[in-house]
């Protein structure tokens, strides 16, 4: 099978935005390539292994390359793509000198290709993810999350995912019960019982993305503490509400969520409401311009801030619901 590929050249700081759009444009996957330079500060204290090859991508841009079926018209989504990028300014973010290209490739020459860059890598004190696919003796203490990522977003190796397992290393005490909103591949849900929590309801928009999920929780030997459903953010909540008793359902102990900061915005009282008093609420996915406007809504909703945790220009934060909330 062939695809449009959809390239698009644009700044590292409207990434977040690039991805989204691509993905509502109907991508059936996407890649991101940023540029390479030798001085660029990287966080190795967990023993990562940066071994990204050579390119000459303009310094401050990346390169992003979408998947679309080759039965949809490219030409109008390529206009569209144009379009929201010119109109990305109003929004806080900015593409730069964006150039858009379409082509096409065959299926296994971007399904699979990308493997050989994926290795084993360790993004906290205790968490590694491995790749199916490659051989790894863990380290003594070392918990190990197998991961395929499939056409799912969420490898660990971004630094919103990366800042998430983070995070949820430092809250996990053992037997949470706990929301992971936009799963994507399922690490974060995987990561979550690998630190010892009891069970996790692991949700997402994207239908593909469920099935990876899933596929990936079961890997793990999950399926039976890992529930995996589509849901529009928390809205299968309200749908389901009685059903599952065995289930993980509100009030929970800890919501994760590693999504765009403006959909964050969206649903922090939704948050608030599933959540015990006391519990916590890690939101990631946040690029370093959009910080403030996160955090004024989390206080304005209530929480308080336990943490804030940062890597390169992205931003997680930690909020705590008052323990004297009234349920």
């Amino acid at each position: 099978m062939r695809w449009h590929e959809l390239t698009v050249l644009a700044t590292e700081s409207s990434q977040e935005m690039v991805t989204h759009y691509l993905t509502e444009l109907g991508a059936g996957g996407v890649s991101v390539e940023e540029a390479w330079s030798p001085d660029k500060p990287r966080d190795t204290k967990y023993g990562e292994v940066y071994d990204t090859p050579l390119n000459d991508i303009r310094p401050g841009y990346a390169l992003y390359k979408a998947y679309f079926s080759e039965d949809c018209e490219i030409e109008p989504i390529a206009a569209e793509l144009k379009t929201l990028l010119e109109e990305l300014p109003e929004y806080g973010y900015d593409a730069g000198e964006f150039t858009v290209h379409v082509g096409s490739v065959h299926e296994d020459d971007w399904a699979n290709a990308w493997k050989q860059f994926f290795k084993p890598v360790a993004v906290t004190e205790r968490l590694v993810i491995k790749p199916t696919w490659e051989e790894y003796e863990p380290k003594e203490g070392e918990l190990i999350i197998e991961l395929d990522p499939g056409m799912a977003f969420g490898t660990g190796t971004h630094p919103t995912t990366s800042l998430c397992l983070k995070a949820l290393e430092s809250a996990i005490d053992g037997g949470e019960r706990i929301i992971d909103v936009g799963t994507g591949s399922g690490v974060l849900a995987i990561g979550a019982m690998k630190l010892g929590a009891d069970k996790v309801l692991a949700l997402d928009l994207d239908p593909v993305a469920v099935k990876c999920a899933k596929e990936n929780i079961e890997l793990n030997g999950y399926e039976n503490e890992v529930e995996v459903r589509l849901s529009d953010l928390l809205g299968v909540l309200r749908e389901s509400e009685g059903e599952q008793a065995d289930g993980v359902k509100p009030p929970v102990d800890l919501v994760v969520a590693n999504i765009l900061a403006e959909i964050i915005l969206l649903f922090i009282a939704d948050v608030m409401d599933v959540l015990k008093p006391g519990g916590l609420y890690i939101a990631s996915g946040i690029f370093k311009n959009k910080e403030e406007a996160v955090e004024a809504g989390l206080l304005a909703a209530g929480f308080e801030i336990v943490d804030v945790l940062r890597q390169e220009d992205w931003v997680a934060f930690v909020a705590g619901k008052p323990k004297g909330e009234v349920e």
